[in-house]
């Protein structure tokens, strides 16, 4: 649970990673009933929302404080967990900071699964995986999101190649060059992964890696050199709009 949890008329917005069902009740961690009861001043009998990244958003109360624990309960199913578009972001490891800020934006745009990719050019070692958990957790709770990204285990470019899954399409931000994105990913429905590399690009063997895979579609996201964070929202946002559930339908 993050110190920033949402709020509402409807109480404080937390996350539990625990399955949620009516009358079950459970500790909350320390960090999360010191916010309750000691920054939000909250009481027994007090309301709260709760999620849990597997049945949804539910009404809860906080059933007992203790100088130990604080204990909640839940009541009632408010929404089910939200349908997620099957996207992945496999994005190269950057520092922290920026590394933490693509989780966060992973998230918040309804990536269904985060891969950071090591490729031979990526200068960050030792990710944090927690960290940037704690980040998406955040972002889930501010925004109202019921689903968490699925946040893998780092992986080697020519191992993520090698296990590519046949039916997903890979879309390939090239610096270098593609099909314009607008033109491109309407018809590139989910399945699909969306692969950004490091601040210094990939080298020729790399690319050439990616561009043999028979899914894959080069795409240019615009004439101006972007970040790779900035790279990986924008390349979210324009899938979600053209192919994802940004459309409405």
């Amino acid at each position: 649970m993050s110190s920033k949890a949402g709020s509402s008329k409807a109480g404080p917005r937390l996350f539990v990673d625990a399955p949620l069902e009516a009358g079950k009740t459970l500790p909350l961690p320390p960090a999360a009933g010191h916010y309750l009861t000691r920054v939000m001043r909250l009481r027994e009998g007090d309301g709260v929302r709760l999620f849990d990244d597997r049945t949804g958003e539910w009404r809860a109360v906080i059933a007992a404080v203790g100088k130990r624990e604080v204990v909640v309960r839940a009541e009632a199913l408010l929404r089910p967990r939200e349908v997620v578009p099957d996207l992945w972001l496999c994005a190269a490891p950057l520092k922290a900071g920026r590394i933490d800020w693509l989780a966060e934006k992973a998230c918040e745009l309804g990536v269904a699964r985060l891969v950071p990719t090591v490729t031979r050019r990526t200068v960050v070692g030792n990710l944090k995986l927690d960290r940037l958990r704690a980040h998406m957790i955040e972002a889930a709770e501010q925004c109202e999101r019921t689903a968490l990204p699925e946040l893998a285990e780092p992986v080697p470019l020519a191992a993520l190649l090698a296990d590519w899954p046949e039916a997903r399409a890979l879309i390939f931000c090239d610096e270098e060059g593609g099909e314009p994105a607008a033109k491109a990913l309407p018809g590139i429905a989910a399945p699909a992964a969306i692969l950004i590399g490091p601040e210094g690009g990939f080298d020729d063997a790399e690319r050439a890696a990616i561009r043999a895979l028979p899914r894959c579609v080069r795409v240019s996201l615009g004439p101006r050199i972007l970040r790779a964070d900035t790279a990986a929202a924008a390349a979210v946002s324009v899938w979600q709009a053209l192919a994802g559930d940004w459309r409405g339908d």
